[in-house]
């Protein structure tokens, strides 16, 4: 199964990803964001690929489908020394999906989280190879809209530019509507931020603050809710007095307010060259050591998860040494979450066989060289007669897995198991036959099969949710906390959440774990309404409640809670909260069914 995974770049597959997508078997995952899910898996060469699935919501709007496939026709032309080459995708299915390369590489915004600020030819490298990059990816009719340093990796030879184009699929779809904005807010242009503008140049000054970035080691507009941040890149000049001097001149003319006086790409390379003592060469040295070190351990990659366990009457035993290697796979699976795990820190883009190693010029994708980490097995696709050319790895029909054995014939235990179930089933039918000799044994049946008692209320007064926080019935007491995996109470597993978007204001109470009523005022709270009630939902918008409003919330554990709302605070925006009391019968959906 190979070595095991590093906690902290590879995380194991949970109950609820996927073991295959589009053919390929899933390894690890990599991470997770707003528009979706970035797994590891490999060609059935072995070379390793970054699967990024978009998230159910997206795929379920038209307009988001139709939008997300012409990005990925465009992104298909875009072939860069630093940009990330789509491999595959599919665009019509339940669940869009796109696969690039992968890079064993930190994201600058993980980097810089890690080991500080970038030296100052670090930072013009950089920003000369991310110019480079929008060169291609503009030349190909696409503006990226959504470069920050968690979409710049940094790989041995060079950065690579990822996730280019996607964020306009979900521009002007239904979905912007309900909470999810395009963009990360501390890195948008002011056009894009007040008027939401996009053009070439707006790439250009996102590029200005990644350099000001990785060369201070935070943004120039400052932290704190997004709403204040927008206003400051708005209206505001950067703090740029810790840059160094040498990064003024590029950095002042990218952050320029208006985009036309925003330099060319062709530009900023030049005046990247002029702020450097010497001539601008990528290579192996580009990278400060401690960088550097970290990019050998991406390359102990895990192989794929194996094939589903056959039933139990399909095992067979295991030679040692596969049961030995099997045990180690079981190991790598168990790897925890790293600390400072950032959900977009590793994506797709170009691999290199090793550190230090100069990819091939991209007229064309480059050619695949065999990676050194182990190789996962993949069975060898058949294609169809009259095909001189492979179709595309998607499209192949590989078996994900060798076929299971063929079930061994078992007359004996067939005859026996129908003898049986016949004695059984008269049994049961002599069981409701009425019969007057019967002395107290049918109380005894008819007791047995009465359902369990319902479960008693606990209840929780006063309970403070701070925005974008969650709540589990589970807990006891309930205490609010943020999404523990980072994807964000919206797309997390909260049986109840507070969701409040400080750019829009929009304020959401709801549940990604169940479903919930509002009841009227004709409607009593108890747990025989909240059982019988059928008007559900997922979302309520707070201007929709009032003090004293209840919601029956049923969780898909099998809790049922009357939760009532009284009323939210109203003091600084980064400390707003709602109160609510809670009665929660637990189990209690497991009770009703006996």
């Amino acid at each position: 199964m190979g070595s095991a995974p590093s906690a902290d770049f590879f995380h194991p597959l949970r109950a609820d990803d996927p073991a295959v997508v589009g053919g390929y078997r899933l390894a690890a995952v990599l991470g997770a964001g707003g528009m979706g899910k970035v797994y590891l898996s490999y060609t059935p060469g072995g070379r390793p690929i970054a699967l990024k699935v978009i998230r159910p919501e997206f795929g379920g709007d038209p307009e988001f489908r139709r939008r997300f496939q012409q990005e990925v026709r465009a992104a298909e032309r875009v072939q860069g020394l630093y940009t990330a080459p789509v491999i595959d995708s599919d665009t019509e299915g339940a669940q869009p999906w796109l696969a690039t390369a992968y890079v064993p590489g930190p994201s600058l915004a993980h980097a810089v989280a890690r080991h500080g600020a970038l030296p100052v030819r670090s930072v013009l490298l950089l920003t000369v190879g991310v110019a480079e990059a929008l060169h291609v990816i503009h030349g190909a009719g696409i503006v990226h809209r959504d470069l920050k340093p968690a979409n710049v990796l940094l790989a041995a030879d060079g950065p690579r530019v990822i996730d280019f184009g996607i964020a306009r699929a979900a521009d002007s779809t239904a979905l912007t509507s309900t909470g999810v904005s395009v963009g990360t807010p501390a890195f948008m242009a002011p056009e894009q931020a007040s008027a939401g503008t996009v053009t070439p140049a707006t790439d250009v000054f996102a590029l200005g603050q990644i350099a000001a970035f990785s060369a201070i080691g935070a943004s120039v507009f400052g932290d704190g809710p997004s709403h204040a941040v927008l206003y400051r890149i708005v209206h505001e000049d950067p703090d740029l007095s810790a840059l160094p001097e040498e990064l003024r001149p590029v950095v002042t003319r990218c952050l320029s307010r208006d985009p036309g006086d925003r330099p060319t790409l062709t530009e900023i390379i030049e005046l990247c060259n002029a702020a450097s003592e010497v001539p601008l060469r990528q290579g192996g040295d580009w990278l400060p050591r401690d960088v550097a070190g970290s990019l050998t351990e991406r390359l102990r990659l895990p192989a794929p998860m194996p094939d589903p366990t056959p039933t139990p009457t399909e095992v067979s035993p295991q030679p040692p040494a596969q049961a030995a290697a099997a045990g180690a796979g079981a190991g790598a699976a168990a790897v925890p979450t790293a600390p400072g795990y950032t959900p977009t820190d590793v994506a797709a883009a170009p691999t290199q066989a090793a550190p230090g190693a100069v990819p091939p010029g991209y007229g064309t994708p480059p050619p695949y060289a065999r990676p050194s980490y182990p190789q996962p097995s993949y069975p060898q696709p058949s294609y169809a007669p009259g095909h001189s050319t492979p179709p595309p790895f998607h499209a192949q029909g590989f078996v994900p897995g060798p076929p299971a054995p063929p079930r061994p014939k078992r007359t004996g235990l067939i005859v026996i198991g129908a003898v049986a179930a016949a004695v059984v089933g008269l049994v049961v039918l002599g069981s409701l036959l009425p019969d007057g000799s019967d002395k107290g044994g049918g109380d005894k049946a008819s007791g047995a099969a009465q359902k369990r008692p319902d479960p008693q209320p606990v209840s929780y007064q006063g309970i403070e949710v701070p925005q974008n926080h969650q709540v589990m019935f589970a807990d006891n007491p309930p205490r609010p906390a943020e999404e523990p995996t980072g994807a964000g109470v919206l797309y997390g597993h909260a049986d109840l959440f507070y969701y409040r978007d400080t750019l829009f204001g929009d304020e959401k109470f709801g549940t990604t774990n169940g479903k919930l009523v509002l009841l009227n005022n004709s409607e009593k709270g108890s747990l025989e309404t909240c059982r019988a009630v059928t008007r559900f939902t997922e979302k309520i918008g707070l201007d929709q409640l009032t003090d004293g409003s209840q919601v029956c919330v049923l969780s898909k554990a099998g809790h049922i809670t009357l939760a009532t709302f009284r009323g939210r605070s109203g003091v600084k925006e980064e400390t707003r909260f709602i109160t609510v009391d809670l009665t929660v019968w637990r189990n209690a959906e497991a009770a009703a069914k006996g």
